[in-house]
């Protein structure tokens, strides 16, 4: 059966995840605090600058305890948001030291960039036409779409002085909304100011050929420019309910999370109908 390997984003954490990294990966979260600089997990619930690098290192956990059959039967990979990295490190175009490397600076950028900002925030629009109709939401209020994460449930990212007036035009069209407790306007321009040093990062970095195809939720298609995308990502939209129909239509009918939590799955349960969920 075609699979695709399934790789979360922050939000995913899950108490345990830290047992099971040391448990399956003790070298990678050896890694891992030296990189950050600190154990991650310890202050997982700190903002991004530790939840990017610890939900990294759960995935990868998740990645190495794969049945073989289920390795053997996958043939895409991809990831929501930091999951990217994990996904790209998955399918051999990053390596493992590059890719925590990655997610580390990635975590600490995006949060300098929403506290130095300090007026930027989120609302999510939870709904039956949610898709349909966030940017009736996002339009009036000069906000954009941060993560169109499937039918029923899309996020949108701006200034936190707007996101009262969204919401009560959310509750109009008939979604309900909830203002998200984060710190900056992620996938948004308002992260403009994290691209620069991530660019220079990644211009550091080697790209090996990919051994999965990877598929990018910037363009709901396979990678093209690794370095681009990534960066282009901390500014622009998750497309994640593009990309699962994308998959789709690639003949995958078993979708894999490999990380923490079940996010992911959740997502896929809602975008696809007669497909296989597996959680790792």
């Amino acid at each position: 059966m075609t699979t695709a390997l399934l790789f979360p984003g922050q939000g995913s954490q899950t108490p345990e995840m830290r047992d099971t990294v040391a448990q399956v990966r003790p070298d990678l979260l050896a890694m891992a605090i030296e990189v950050v600089g600190e154990d991650p997990f310890a202050r997982v619930d700190d903002g991004t600058r530790f939840a990017q690098p610890a939900i990294f290192c759960a995935s990868l956990a998740g990645f190495a305890a794969l049945d073989d059959s289920v390795r053997a039967d996958a043939r895409f990979t991809a990831g929501h948001s930091l999951g990217e990295l994990g996904a790209l490190v998955a399918a051999g175009v990053l390596a493992e030291r590059d890719g925590l490397e990655l997610v580390a600076l990635r975590g600490a950028l995006m949060q300098e960039a929403g506290e130095t900002a300090g007026n930027g925030g989120m609302i999510a629009l939870l709904g039956a036409d949610a898709a349909q109709r966030a940017d009736e939401v996002a339009r009036p209020h000069g906000l954009s779409i941060a993560n169109d994460n499937s039918p029923q449930q899309v996020v949108l990212s701006g200034l936190s002085s707007a996101l009262p007036g969204a919401e009560q035009t959310a509750k109009e069209l008939g979604l309900r909304a909830m203002i998200l407790p984060v710190t900056g306007a992620f996938h948004s321009p308002l992260m403009a100011s994290a691209v620069p040093a991530f660019e220079q990062a990644l211009a550091r970095v080697e790209i090996h050929e990919p051994q999965l195809t990877v598929l990018s939720a910037v363009t709901a298609e396979p990678f093209d420019d690794v370095r681009a995308r990534l960066a282009e990502a901390l500014t622009g939209p998750v497309r994640w309910r593009e990309l699962l129909l994308a998959l789709h239509a690639r003949g995958v009918q078993r979708f894999v999370e490999v990380g923490p939590g079940k996010v992911l799955t959740g997502l896929v349960k809602r975008t696809l109908k007669d497909v296989e969920l597996v959680n790792v």
